[in-house]
């Protein structure tokens, strides 16, 4: 976990494509859209997941470095949209302290900003999300992880040898 960052929420498969279903729920009720770009990479899948539901077939993205593995770093536009996004949605999977959402926002004022994920430096940036977690929470998806043995919160490393012996 990055420095700086108390809590892991770590994200199934199965629990971000939940969480992107309601998320399309959510702006069935706003649309229609007549496209959708998903800020990359993090916000390639929960585009996938709402043009899938929204049945928007005019995808594109915006393409923004801004993370490494951990830790986040100077705001870079590698590919952005052309105008000023009316009518656009605009997919992210989470909105963290805001830079790359006030970025975006100076791109594509008109547009509807959505993500799954936001925290509360970065919520009032965004018009929808489905999930608040604290500041001090690092959020593990599931294509930056990979299935593990974790021992029980209560146990200690002997544990998980005492009942394997059994």
């Amino acid at each position: 976990m990055a420095e700086g960052f108390n809590k892991g929420f770590p994200v199934s498969w199965d629990q971000l494509h939940r969480d992107g279903r309601a998320l399309a729920w959510r702006l069935a009720e706003i649309g229609p859209f007549k496209g959708i770009a998903s800020i990359t990479r993090g916000g390639l899948v929960p585009a996938a997941i709402v043009a899938r539901e929204l049945e928007i077939r005019l995808v594109d993205t915006i393409c923004v470095a801004s993370y490494d593995h951990q830790d986040q770093s100077e705001i870079t536009v590698i590919k952005g949209l052309v105008g000023d996004g009316e009518g656009w949605l605009i997919i992210d999977d989470l909105v963290d302290t805001g830079k790359t959402a006030r970025v975006v926002r100076q791109m594509l004022p008109k547009a509807h900003l959505a993500c799954i994920y936001a925290k509360p430096l970065g919520k009032p940036l965004v018009d929808s999300y489905i999930t608040e977690v604290s500041q001090d929470t690092w959020i593990f998806f599931p294509w930056d992880t990979d299935l593990q043995f974790v021992p029980p919160i209560a146990g200690d490393e002997g544990s998980a040898n005492k009942r394997n012996d059994s």
